[in-house]
């Protein structure tokens, strides 16, 4: 398929380069794409606004059916692009085929959970609707009929992710809980993967004009100017924004948010390092298949998982477990990582725990291209630990930092320290897990998902998931970005008297 490099507002391509363009870049190769994307201007941005606005008021009125049997047609349409979608991505990432075919599935199924959540309640998105009948006979005053029901907010802004460029991305879960809830969305598209994201809004068009739904309700903006992002969320219209991203880049839009007339939420997901606590009976037991699994859900994606296990926490003196994994990181090859950008502050990162005088290196990968990033596993002591603020931060690629903790109390120490955190897993015999449930329950108030003999890599996408935890990992606790209950993100409550 031809790209067009352009911007999708209101059923339109548009964009011929008046504002500057840009590639994509193939990380494979390390080198620019020939593509030429074009970023999207003020004026056609404030356009694609204006028809999410209008879009809204005929959106909003659409059954919970129809917005169904939309969302239905936008995954046909998605598996309609066939191969050419697969292998735009992989150029642009760089991603395993099977990986991007499994996400690709992972993205429609998605999609079409939240239009099974719309149709088993026809009456009420997830079954939310509450009722409370009239009591005219009641004393001293009459009770009058109340009804619970919610409501979309309005035009939706959604960043897609660099590491997952369908479901986290143009088709990923903000954009489908957002149209679920009868929301439109503008998309601000990553430029890691700027050709993926107009095939998908391809997808998009192709179902809003088989589903006769109004064409401001999907826009796919490409643009490399941050004032366009910026514009974006300071736009009266836009009534909520979904990210997935850097820190650094969600408190820089959070600064523009707060400058707004009206508030609005911002539902960001920044990253965590995902704590894997190994308890003592588990660690002497089964030191190597704890070493082989931590290593395997480390490396999974080149550790480009925002749930990648970066902190693992062990007893002092678990040689064979360290053994293990030294053998399996050392025997690893290295592997291109999203954007140059990336690789740089991984390397960088590395470098400074390499010079950290109480972290020793436990094994490196072997490192095949200077453009790659190969796997680090550093170790430290608990003592250490508690005293560098620097290794408490994430690096995002393939590491991961050993904690040895002496002691329960010690171990609890560490936990006590620790910012908030999407995912944690405890590992233990049922011996370890009884006597640790202090250390579980401290544990409970630190993340937003907590796993018991598990790694945290994969997010299954069902009601009962939670994505998303205290901050810093994600900006609101109270939601979760994966399952049919991130579509309450985007309605309010409103209660309807007599």
């Amino acid at each position: 398929m031809t790209l067009t490099g352009q911007s999708l507002v209101a059923g339109q391509w548009l964009g011929q380069g008046e504002h500057g363009e840009f590639h994509a870049f193939s990380p494979a190769q390390n080198t620019p794409l020939a593509t030429r994307f074009f970023n999207i201007g003020a004026v056609e941005l404030t356009a694609a606004v204006n028809a999410a606005q209008d879009a809204f008021l005929e959106y909003r009125k659409t059954t919970y059916a129809q917005r169904a049997d939309f969302l239905d047609c936008i995954a046909t349409h998605i598996l309609a692009l066939g191969d050419n979608l697969l292998e735009q991505t992989q150029l642009e990432t760089n991603l395993p085929f099977a990986r991007l075919q499994g996400e690709r599935m992972r993205t429609v199924n998605q999609l079409k959970a939240f239009a099974n959540a719309l149709r088993e309640n026809p009456e009420s998105p997830l079954g939310l609707k509450l009722v409370d009948e009239a009591d005219p006979t009641r004393a001293p005053m009459a009770k009058p009929h109340t009804e619970l029901n919610y409501l979309p907010l309005g035009p939706v802004a959604v960043f897609g992710a660099s590491n997952f460029p369908y479901a986290f991305s143009t088709l990923g879960g903000d954009t489908a809980a957002a149209l679920a809830a009868g929301c439109p969305v503008i998309v601000k598209n990553h430029t890691a993967h700027p050709g993926t994201g107009e095939l998908m809004a391809r997808a998009v068009l192709a179902a809003i004009k088989e589903c006769a739904m109004p064409l401001g309700v999907f826009a796919m903006v490409q643009s490399k100017a941050y004032d366009i992002s910026h514009q974006l969320v300071a736009a009266p219209q836009i009534k909520a924004v979904g990210f997935t991203g850097s820190f650094n880049v969600a408190s820089m839009l959070q600064d523009t948010i707060a400058k707004r007339e009206e508030p609005i939420p911002f539902y960001g997901e920044l990253g965590s390092i995902n704590p894997q606590i190994i308890l003592p009976n588990k660690a002497s037991k089964e030191a190597k298949g704890i070493a082989q699994s931590l290593c395997q859900s480390m490396l999974m994606g080149n550790g480009q998982f925002c749930t990648s296990p970066g902190l693992w926490l062990v007893p002092t003196g678990c040689d064979e477990l360290e053994t293990e994994v030294a053998d399996n990181i050392c025997r690893s090859v290295s592997d291109t990582l999203l954007t140059p950008g990336i690789v740089n502050t991984f390397k960088h990162q590395i470098n400074q725990r390499v010079e950290l005088a109480d972290v020793s290196l436990l094994g490196k990968g072997m490192l095949e291209q200077d453009f790659h990033a190969n796997a680090h596993v550093f170790a430290c002591s608990a003592d250490s630990y508690l005293t560098t603020p620097q290794l408490h931060e994430e690096v995002f690629g393939p590491a991961a930092l050993i904690v040895r903790y002496d002691s329960e109390q010690q171990l609890m120490m560490v936990i006590n320290q620790l910012e908030g955190q999407l995912t944690a897993s405890i590992h233990g015999t049922d011996n370890d897990l009884t006597q640790a449930e202090p250390i579980i329950e401290a544990l409970q108030y630190k993340v937003g998902r907590l796993i018991k003999n598990q790694m945290p890599t994969g997010v299954e996408v069902c009601g009962s998931m939670n994505h998303g935890g205290p901050f810093p990992s994600s900006t609101d606790i109270r939601s979760t970005s994966v399952g049919t209950n991130a579509m309450l993100r985007f309605m309010r409550p409103i209660c309807y008297q007599a």
